[in-house]
């Protein structure tokens, strides 16, 4: 269904009803808004603001045109706003595109900044959600800006907001659209004459960490006879933000010195973790191109990095598709996908399965691991119409949420946040994070397939113990629904250390075992070690 509106009435007769009747569903490509400014009745609808006027192109018609001074640089006052009902849409994507034009827009401090072409909104669920596209300034002539937006179920007050913030220059804007890019699909009922799970091993239960950033044997020996830990999720990865500047940088001679040093150290790893029983992920925790400002990986919209991306796991395979230390294949780490894959692309999961059908040629058995968009959160299992026609396959999850609890402290996020407690207005417990999984249980149950909680944590200076209560939760949802997991992190950044206290400026293990590490240890000790020991 396309419907052309040229004023923010969102709501048609088929989103009305699929609101009240839950067996109607918006369809991809659903019109939901789309508005140019030459109706007076439109124009009418934006916030008044002095930074901002309606003028007249030639070749466009009427636009919005935003002019702000280089003395004025103010969090606020330089956009204006569109109230706008989204409610028919809860639990959509949505994708909202604009056409935009910049002169001398200065290049703000952080990459979210700058020109705005941005939805905002409000649940009990989420708290306040703000998405633009990032890293929009300069001087350019007419383009497309565009991003995606999750609804969440509980939507309430909605807006659109055009304008700068902490920029200046001139912006004008036009031709606004909205349309539906996904919907949450229907789950088929569990089928109770299912065939058993595909778990990728035959033991009652994998329980491990993340691991640290370098080898060391000691680590490794510790964390398998001293913890009983069984499972390592080992991450190859390297901080790219920090040593280059552009996607131009992530050559690919760079790209294969950092790999070949990366499985350099990966052989070690698993020739010890054979020796102290534990057995491992390969996590691709950087993928060649890495990611762009807006945190979208680089490969899912330049084909030279996803071609690089099934090469390089064309060569994992080769390298391992017989080492009895090798649990998974873990494909790519959180992928984030803000913006539609473009023409002729695949999208992040579509990408995954190129890499993995590369693998399933060269290696038929080593299970290999999917994660999901919104960086593998359990708000991407929502989207998920089907699982990966490919043998073999396990999902993960990675649960950081509520984020304002799990990461305070974090990049200057509020400090002295309970759990359990109100968190962005809203109680949060135990069973808040059961229904915060839901989606992944569903998927599970639905489709009868094997969840790996492959990062979980809670910032270690929490107050009042809550980091311990946290994972704790955590944990026994985990258990409950039989999933495998790998705590965040083992000897990596003291700040996830269950070796070191509460005290944020004390950077030195405990002589003492935290709460923490007890948690961790008591289920480790349920741990059976065995070899490759994987589901024929």
């Amino acid at each position: 269904m396309n419907i052309r509106i040229f004023f923010p009435i969102l709501i048609c007769a088929t989103a009305m009803t699929m609101a009240a009747q839950e067996y109607i569903r918006a369809q991809p490509g659903d019109m939901v808004l789309q508005m140019d400014f030459e109706s007076a009745d439109a124009r009418a609808r934006w916030s008044s603001q002095s930074c901002a006027s309606w003028v007249e192109l030639p070749g466009r018609g009427t636009c919005l045109k935003v002019v702000v001074p280089n003395t004025e640089l103010a969090n606020s006052g330089n956009m204006t706003e569109l109230p706008i009902d989204v409610s028919a849409y809860g639990n959509c994507q949505l994708l909202f595109t604009c056409q935009a034009k910049a002169e001398n827009v200065s290049k703000p401090s952080k990459s979210y900044l700058g020109v705005k072409y941005m939805f905002n909104c409000n649940s009990k669920s989420d708290g306040q959600q703000w998405v633009n596209e990032n890293d929009v300034h300069g001087t350019f002539d007419w383009k497309q800006l565009r991003f995606k937006v999750s609804i969440p179920g509980d939507v309430e007050q909605a807006k659109i907001v055009l304008g700068m913030q902490e920029s200046h220059g001139t912006i004008y804007f036009d031709d606004i659209v909205i349309t539906v890019l996904r919907s949450v699909p229907s789950r088929p009922k569990p089928n109770p004459n299912a065939p058993p799970v595909f778990k990728g091993h035959s033991l009652p239960r994998l329980r491990g960490v993340m691991s640290p950033n370098e080898f060391k044997d000691e680590d490794l020996r510790v964390l398998g006879e001293e913890w009983n830990a069984n499972l390592i999720r080992w991450q190859m990865t390297t901080r790219w933000a920090a040593e280059y500047k552009s996607p131009q940088d992530y050559n690919m001679e760079l790209y294969d010195q950092w790999l070949d040093k990366e499985l350099e150290d990966l052989d070690q790893v698993l020739n010890a973790c054979r020796k102290y029983g534990i057995m491992v992920v390969i996590d691709l925790h950087s993928p060649p191109g890495g990611r762009r400002p807006n945190k979208d990986l680089v490969m899912l919209h330049e084909p030279a990095y996803l071609d690089k991306f099934v090469s390089v796991w064309e060569l994992i395979a080769r390298r391992y598709k017989d080492n009895p230390s090798v649990w998974a294949y873990d494909l790519v780490n959180e992928p984030v996908m803000s913006m539609p894959a473009p023409e002729g692309m695949p999208d992040y999961l579509g990408a995954q399965t190129l890499a993995a059908k590369a693998i399933r040629a060269i290696d038929p058995k080593t299970p290999i691991i999917i994660e999901v968009d919104y960086w593998d959160s359990a708000e991407g299992f929502k989207y998920i119409d089907h699982p990966v026609d490919i043998p073999r396959i396990i999902y993960q999850v990675h649960m950081y949420w509520p984020g304002a609890f799990t990461h305070q402290g974090v990049n200057d996020a509020k400090i002295g946040v309970d759990y359990p407690g109100k968190i962005n207005n809203e109680l949060v417990d135990k069973e808040t994070l059961r229904k915060h999984l839901e989606p992944v249980r569903e998927f599970q149950l639905a489709y009868n397939v094997h969840i790996y909680a492959g990062e979980f944590s809670a910032i270690r200076w929490a107050p009042n113990d809550s980091a311990y209560r946290y994972l704790r939760d955590c944990i026994d949802l985990f258990e409950e629904y039989g999933w495998d997991w790998t705590y965040h992190a083992y000897r990596e950044w003291d700040g996830w250390s269950v070796e070191h206290n509460n005290d944020p400026n004390n950077h030195e293990p405990t002589t003492e075992p935290t709460k923490r590490k007890k948690l961790l240890l008591d289920w480790f000790k349920k741990n059976i070690k065995s070899g490759r020991n994987v589901q024929e």
